[in-house]
């Protein structure tokens, strides 16, 4: 297994991680739980850049990369909906669970869709990469994530900025998240052809 296989697992075995420190009640274990999720986003860009400057691109790496990758971000996403308690302090009235139920889903269905999709273009023989689009979707639901989390463990208007920062940016993402499945599909139509 090279390194960037490593760095692939590294980031599946800090998922657990993750949750453990989002769920376990101790002073800053939003912030801590926000560094291990930082953490594991840095592998994804790490071995990405390792695998190409190096030609170390392998079969496991083109399967666990994605995989670790939706993974990751799905348990976060799920995670945040689990704590409703987390955005009262700064938005009221109920509105932002319904908002989060509704991007949660959309990113979950689009990641399911994407991911079947690149299945039956495997199944044809088609590699199918990803293009700029879903780069910028997947910075925009890192940098969502990281300031909800990081918003959790700071208070007063502080808390609020972030909080609601990280809303707009998982917004962002979830817009992101729609253009990128629905021009996936389109410009690799020919999948669904055959």
């Amino acid at each position: 297994m090279n390194l960037p296989n490593k760095l692939t697992v590294v980031r599946l075995l800090l998922i657990p991680v993750f949750v453990v420190l989002f769920y376990w009640d101790f002073p800053l274990h939003y912030l801590i739980a926000a560094i291990v999720f930082t953490v594991a986003t840095c592998t994804d860009f790490l071995d990405g850049y390792l695998a190409r400057k190096y030609n170390l691109v392998t079969n496991l790496g083109k399967f666990l990369d994605p995989i670790a990758d939706k993974v990751l971000v799905s348990t976060a996403i799920i995670l945040l909906l689990t704590v409703p308690e987390f955005y009262s302090f700064y938005v009221p009235g109920g509105i932002v669970m319904p908002c989060l139920g509704v991007c949660a889903s959309l990113i979950l269905a689009r990641e399911l869709i994407v991911s079947g999709f690149r299945m039956v273009a495997a199944s044809t023989g088609l590699v199918l990469a990803a293009d700029k689009l879903g780069k910028w979707k997947t910075f925009f639901q890192d940098v969502a994530i990281i300031v909800i989390l990081v918003s959790g463990a700071c208070s007063g208007s502080l808390g609020n900025v972030l909080m609601w920062t990280g809303l707009v940016a998982l917004a962002v993402a979830t817009v992101l998240t729609v253009v990128s499945g629905c021009h996936y599909i389109i410009r690799n139509k020919e999948v669904l052809k055959s």
